[in-house]
């Protein structure tokens, strides 16, 4: 027992939510391919759409969750405390205000991405806002570097899906579509806990000065916008493929993404670790190149391997994880992880700049965004040209990225010098 207690001292709270965030993105691949097998390509094609419409909302959450964040860094006292009432306020406003056009426009959605019913997307939309405040809690959590509670609101929401989910698979004889909406906006519930609400006051009379609150709005303001690119970027080739092709093409594409996307959702684990230790970083007046550089070697390394078991051994990834009924759709699987990888480094590149409060990145990747979905519109002949434009846009969103950070870097260099020649000079 003592050597059991040992180990565990020695274990940071970083490393705890980096094991938690695999055992995360384990669970959540469970639950993807546990309902693309039960389902079969056709029935899967519906269930994909909700998974998408659910990472669409943790991108939008990420806006508040990011928010929260860095001001949980910068603010103390009673500063942060009007600050903490306001982001939960904002949320539970955007949250009431989004379920509820979601509700009214299910018809709609329900005739524009070929669904069973629109019933699954008002179940959605009932639990909306819990996701928003849900959001907040975590953004406390990661500024606050409090990894072990971050790690556990993450852990609640996953198993409460996965299980609630196929529970009433197994149990009730709904259509599925319905199933998981149920399943899904349970979870978000499950991921209230641990919280503490007490001393939030979403109404409270204590409010930001007009100098911080502006600060706040514009770093909403510019993350909504670059969330925004990641939810186009990330999940408008589902929703495109899901518009253009039939139910049969458009659930092998969703096992192809769900596949390819793995190094994605492990690169968003490093993401949550070096939005605050780079904010920290630069409050202290440290560098946080070392710290950027670290991260894209983590990935760029785990992005490469990924792609080389995807190219060598497509037939039996595609069958141990979906079985045979989703073979024909193998000989893309590599180009897709390829694509995503891309993707991912550059993901390491935009989040950093934005921790930096430098948002050319934002831009460049909503130009990229908007070209991504225009390719696909014009390229949708067969699934090979939707995975091939979308390995174009990412490798010049990368490119862009990579001479933005050298730019900037040797503009860095240059003012260094200057300042230091300009006190040699004084001297």
């Amino acid at each position: 027992m003592s050597v059991i207690k040992i180990a565990l001292s020695r274990v940071s709270p970083k490393q705890v939510f980096m094991g938690s965030a695999l055992l995360v993105n384990g669970g959540n691949y469970l639950y993807n391919l546990l309902l693309g097998r039960l389902l079969g390509p056709e029935a899967f094609a519906d269930a994909a759409l909700l998974v998408t419409l659910l990472l669409v909302l943790s991108f939008v959450g990420m806006t508040f969750q990011l928010a929260t964040t860095k001001f949980a860094v910068l603010f103390s006292n009673e500063k942060w405390t009007a600050f903490k009432n306001t982001l939960y306020r904002y949320a539970l406003v955007f949250g009431v205000v989004t379920g509820f056009t979601v509700f009214i426009f299910s018809k709609k959605l329900q005739i524009l991405f070929n669904t069973q019913n629109h019933y699954m997307f008002m179940v959605f939309a009932i639990a909306m806002p819990l996701y928003f405040v849900m959001s907040v809690n975590r953004g406390r959590f990661q500024g606050r570097h409090e990894f072990g509670k971050l790690a556990a609101t993450y852990q609640t929401e996953m198993w409460g899906r996965l299980l609630v989910t196929f529970g009433l698979l197994l149990l009730l004889p709904v259509e599925t579509g319905i199933l998981i909406a149920i399943g899904i906006a349970v979870s978000f519930v499950f991921g209230l806990f641990p919280s503490n609400f007490k001393g939030v006051q979403v109404f409270s009379k204590h409010k930001l000065s007009s100098v911080d609150l502006r600060q706040v709005w514009i770093f909403i303001g510019l993350t909504a916008g670059y969330e925004l690119t990641q939810i186009i970027i990330n999940n408008s080739d589902i929703l495109l493929v899901k518009h253009y092709f039939d139910d049969k093409d458009a659930g092998l594409y969703a096992s192809l993404a769900l596949i390819g996307r793995v190094v994605y959702f492990v690169a968003w684990m490093f993401v949550m670790l070096l939005m605050p230790t780079v904010i920290q970083k630069q409050k202290d007046g440290e560098a946080t190149a070392p710290v950027l550089f670290k991260y894209v070697l983590f990935i760029g390394t785990l992005s490469t391997l990924i792609v080389f078991a995807c190219y060598l051994m497509p037939n039996l990834i595609i069958t141990l994880m979906f079985g045979d009924a989703y073979l024909s759709i193998a000989h893309l699987l590599w180009k897709y992880a390829l694509a995503t990888s891309l993707f991912a480094v550059s993901n390491i590149f935009a989040y950093y700049f934005l921790s930096l409060n430098r948002y050319a990145p934002v831009i460049l990747s909503g130009i990229l965004g908007l070209l991504q979905v225009v390719l696909i519109m014009v390229f949708h002949d067969s699934l090979v040209h939707v995975v091939h434009v979308q390995i174009i846009a990412m490798v010049v969103l990368l490119v862009a990225q990579l001479l933005f950070f050298i730019i900037k870097n040797e503009s860095n260099k240059n003012n260094t010098k200057k300042s230091e020649l300009l006190g040699e000079n004084i001297l």
